[in-house]
């Protein structure tokens, strides 16, 4: 740095007090105007001022428009007229020192005040370490559009994590500075940026952050020398006039003539973080005419000084990061510097959520214990992307773990938090409402009632303020630009659909009785108010309801406020009472529901039940249920959460039909445990969840159905729940997607076809090509025995040679196959094609096995053609099956899912062969496919689309001794497996 930028730094950091100091003013004046430092026309200007003080405010204009060298050239005048001051000041090495240990104190300072914060409800003296709550959220660095809103208000559980993390384009791996200020496509910088978020959504530990991590030296952000820290709730209550100096030392240990040499030492290395915007109550509407400023220790109202930083008159090098609500972004946006970003904090994903309960608990146990009840809740893991709505579940969580309670009660109900979070948002991020709180809720459940009804999540700016006086001022509302045409829109929504969805519900408690009763007999019988007189109950006109889809959060909601805490809380945080007439109506809805058995609605009722909290209206409403089936469809987390706690009210329930993930069976464990009949459906089942349901199965349950959905499933895996069926009084059936079927699974399957056990069907499946078969299935039919063997048709040119074999044997002679010997067979003959020279070697080695099976009754085979080989060979198995009694051959193959069939031919000479050839009486032959019905030129099985010509008909051909009978079909009949 060379001596007139020294010189000028000297100048620029002791200016406040040389402002109020010199008194040689006009004697340092005239020798700059007599070396040409200056013109006539500003010489005369101050000479015309009054005191020494505004001589020297406008000597400043002339300073700063003169660059470093007339400020160099006024050091010197300084220096020879103010001695005695100019030594009090000290030299330039000195000021260096002393703002170098300034500065140190203050990041000392800064570590010891932003280490910690002050929770909601924390006692006097009670702290938690910022580490512990700090979680940095996803920020997007542009607007959304209308669609990417409107998806997100309607989205909930893992559609709306995806599409938040789609949404989240900063830099995963930057630090938020790093991510906020980079270099953008088109290679620019920003000076300003402009962080906005919802309420609660973390703007203000952001900038907590952002402090804490400059002090301690662990921002990476090279550029940024020194960071101040302006909170605008603090400013509101500064009153005079305030240099910006003066603003800033409010949040510092430093003193204003201190933050002036900081700030005027390197400007384009001061960050200054200005957090909670809108919460401002300075008007901006006549910016002009506010004074211009020019120093950082000019005094000015509070606002003005703030307005001349945003705009850029004073430090105007320097950079801003300030944080607001959406509905002061437009206001903002107009007021600061040029070139700005805007960027925003749009929450945590379900990673971050689980990363901000780690911290909070700090205890590995507890923090997973609480995380799986949280994300067992659809509705609650999306509203926790709020961090405020994170801490208020964590605390209540921790509370009721800290009493004793066990899992199911670590969360009481979803309508308890929502409550908690309307009222934390109210008592501290409403400072200033413009109308009292009972009204304020009314108006905005009036906006969200009138969205329900219209199925509506954005709403126009015009409209809004026809509902809510100040719709900027409700924190529980967030405000949106869109581009439309050649003009912007402005448009209001609640936070998410779910709190639209809780603000109607709390609109309708406020009603009276007949009010409320109305509304929610519209909701309930929307679909049927032609014939509404013949059947409406007056007392309970809910009764034999059927509400819409989109209605049924609402009357959660309404159950969960119903809920004896949730009401109390309510009347003593928001002075809301519930009316006892809500519980008791939908008390009366849920046990006409229940007793009519009304299936579809069984997982709503559970999450009603589990709203309401009431133990003994819960066993009264399940009493009417004798069995459960919830099969259907899989149950979500959140249909599990609420099933596991009505059970819990009932634990002698008897009968559960469920289809679930497998990641859901340690949470249904204890349920599972004490439940004598099930029938299961098990999505995503792996090897690692073999333990889990073989707790869960226990033992002497009466097992209708096991279905393990998986495509991974090991040979041990399958082996271990096949033993576990041995401890069970009755098997109905179990079906398993595999890995592969291999030799090995063969041996198990044999091994459990040697046992005792009660069943009535195995079946396993697998998509590997490699497989010694894509499906093999044992079940029992008319009192005996039957194994189907499936190879599916992997592609149009990879039709397996013989794709299905099914056998009917007495369960008494199951010990006469080897399924392992069998399947090998069956293996070898498909890797071969018929025009291979060990293809009939492989076929003759398969049927071989077959006259070995004791008692074989039926057998079924499906092959792409009948031709006159195959035909000797169905006459093969009837001499050498003495008790075969029916033989059935189907021409085709099974598609790539075992559901389509490929129909094939029946050549003309394998049914001559087989009319021509004496058979047995008293076995019957049926075979079926396509037949060519031209007496020359025949379709061949090289013909494409043999199905679709005229020539070829759909028959089945009986053959029952010298007897033979053909019926011509008019559709595809598949084989018949029994």
């Amino acid at each position: 740095m060379d001596q007139d930028s020294e010189r000028a730094q000297f100048v620029d950091a002791h200016w406040a007090t040389l402002v109020q100091r010199v008194n040689m003013v006009m004697p340092i004046v005239e020798e700059l105007q007599s070396v040409k430092m200056m013109k006539w026309e500003s010489y005369c200007k101050i000479r015309a001022a009054n005191t020494n003080q505004e001589k020297m405010r406008e000597l400043y204009e002339v300073l700063h428009s003169g660059g470093d060298k007339v400020k160099s050239s006024f050091y010197s005048r300084l220096e020879k007229h103010e001695s005695c001051l100019f030594r009090s000041l000290g030299n330039i090495a000195q000021i260096a020192e002393a703002l170098i240990e300034c500065l140190n104190k203050y990041k000392k300072w800064i570590q010891r005040e932003y280490e910690y914060v002050t929770e909601y409800n924390s006692l006097p003296g009670e702290y938690v370490p910022l580490s512990e709550r700090y979680t940095q959220p996803l920020i997007i660095m542009r607007h959304r559009e209308k669609r990417e809103r409107e998806e997100e208000m309607f989205s909930v559980g893992e559609s709306f994590q995806q599409l938040l993390i789609s949404r989240n384009n900063a830099d995963k791996d930057s630090s938020i500075l790093d991510a906020l200020f980079c270099v953008d496509d088109k290679g620019i910088s920003p000076c300003s940026v402009i962080l906005q978020g919802n309420s609660g959504n973390g703007k203000s530990f952001t900038t907590q952050k952002i402090m804490l991590d400059w002090a301690s030296g662990n921002l990476h952000r090279e550029e940024f020398d020194c960071l101040f820290h302006l909170k605008c709730k603090e400013l509101n209550h500064i009153s005079g006039e305030q240099s910006l100096a003066e603003l800033l030392s409010h949040n510092s240990n430093l003193t204003p003539d201190q933050i002036s040499q900081i700030l005027q030492k390197s400007p384009e290395k001061v960050l200054i973080l200005i957090d909670g915007f809108d919460e401002l109550r300075f008007s901006y509407s006549d910016t002009w005419n506010k004074p211009k400023l020019s120093h950082v220790s000019e005094k000015a109202p509070p606002e003005a000084s703030l307005n001349a930083l945003l705009r850029g008159h004073i430090l105007s090098e320097s950079f801003l990061l300030v944080t607001t609500r959406s509905t002061a972004t437009t206001t903002l946006g107009g007021l600061l510097k040029h070139p700005q970003r805007f960027t925003e904090i749009i929450g945590f994903s379900e990673k971050q959520v689980e990363e901000y309960f780690q911290r909070f608990f700090q205890d590995e146990e507890l923090f997973r214990k609480a995380f799986e009840c949280v994300k067992a809740n659809e509705t609650l893991i999306t509203a926790c992307s709020i961090p405020v709505i994170c801490w208020i579940t964590c605390t209540v969580m921790r509370e009721r773990f800290t009493d004793g309670a066990d899992v199911t009660s670590g969360l009481e109900t979803t309508t308890s938090i929502y409550v908690d979070f309307v009222s934390t948002l109210l008592k501290h991020h409403c400072q200033g409402l413009s109308q009292p709180v009972p009204i304020l809720l009314k108006s905005l459940g009036q906006l969200a009632e009138r969205g329900m009804l219209e199925r509506q999540v954005l709403f126009e700016e015009k409209s809004m303020h026809e509902m809510v006086s100040n719709p900027a001022g409700s924190p529980f509302l967030c405000k949106f630009l869109f581009k439309r045409r050649i003009r912007q829109e402005t448009m209001f929504s609640f936070m998410h659909l779910s709190f639209q969805e809780f603000f109607t519900a709390l609109y309708f408690i406020s009603l009276a009785e007949r009010d409320f009763l109305d509304k929610l007999t519209e909701l309930f019988h929307s679909q049927t108010q032609s014939y509404l007189a013949l059947y409406l109950d007056e007392k309970y006109p809910l009764k034999y309801g059927c509400p819409e889809p989109h209605s049924l959060p609402v009357i959660q909601f309404l159950c969960g406020l119903s809920h004896k805490e949730v009401s109390s809380s309510l009347e003593e945080t928001l002075n809301l009472s519930v009316p006892s007439f809500v519980q008791t109506q939908l008390e009366e809805w849920i046990l006409h529901v229940s007793a009519s058995r009304v299936y579809n609605f069984l997982p709503f009722i559970l999450h009603c039940l589990y709203e309401l909290h009431e133990k003994e209206f819960v066993q009264k409403a399940m009493e009417a249920w004798q069995k459960l089936d919830m099969s259907w469809n899989p149950l979500s987390r959140t249909d599990c959460w609420a099933l596991l706690y009505c059970l819990d009210c009932c634990p002698h329930f008897r009968n559960l039909k469920l289809n679930f993930a497998a990641e859901e069976l340690k949470m249904l464990q204890p349920v599972l445990c004490r439940t004598p009949e099930l029938e299961l459906t098990v999505q995503n089942f792996s090897d690692t969840d073999v333990t889990d349901l073989l707790s869960a199965l226990g033992e002497g349950k009466r097992l209708r159905e096991l279905r393990l959905n998986s495509r991974c499933l090991s040979d041990e895996s399958v082996q271990e729940v096949l033993n576990a069926l041995h401890k069970q009084k009755n098997v109905g059936g179990l079906q398993i997607s595999v890995k592969s079927i291999s030799a090995d699974t063969a041996h198990v399957i044999t091994d459990f076809l040697q046992t005792k056990a009660k069943w009535e069907e195995i079946s396993l499946r697998t998509d590997d090509a490699e497989s010694l078969c894509s499906s093999l299935r044992l079940f029992s039919f008319e009192g005996k025995l039957v194994l189907n063997v499936v190879k599916w048709c992997s592609g149009l040119h990879n039709e397996p040679s013989l794709s299905e074999i099914i056998l009917k044997f007495p369960h008494s002679k199951a010990s006469s196959i080897n399924v392992k010997s069998f399947l090998q067979s069956f293996h070898s003959v498909n890797c071969i094609t018929e025009e291979s020279a060990d293809f009939d070697r492989q076929v003759s080695a398969l049927l071989s096995q077959l006259s070995s099976v004791s008692g074989l009754s039926t057998i079924n085979l499906s092959v792409p053609i009948l031709t006159e080989t195959w035909a000797s060979r169905i006459l093969f198995l009837i001499e050498s099956c003495p008790r075969l009694a029916v033989i059935s051959f189907d021409a085709g193959s099974r598609g790539s899912d075992g559901a389509e069939w490929l129909p094939g031919l029946l050549m003309e000479e394998g049914i001559k062969l087989l009319k021509k050839s004496t058979k047995r009486p008293e076995c019957n032959v049926n075979i079926r496919g396509i037949r060519c019905s031209k007496s020359s030129d025949c379709c061949t099985r090289h013909t494409k689309q043999i199905e679709e010509l005229s020539c070829n008909q759909r028959v089945t051909i009986e053959f029952c001794g010298e007897k033979c009978t053909e019926e011509i079909k008019s559709k595809l009949e598949l084989p018949d497996v029994t």
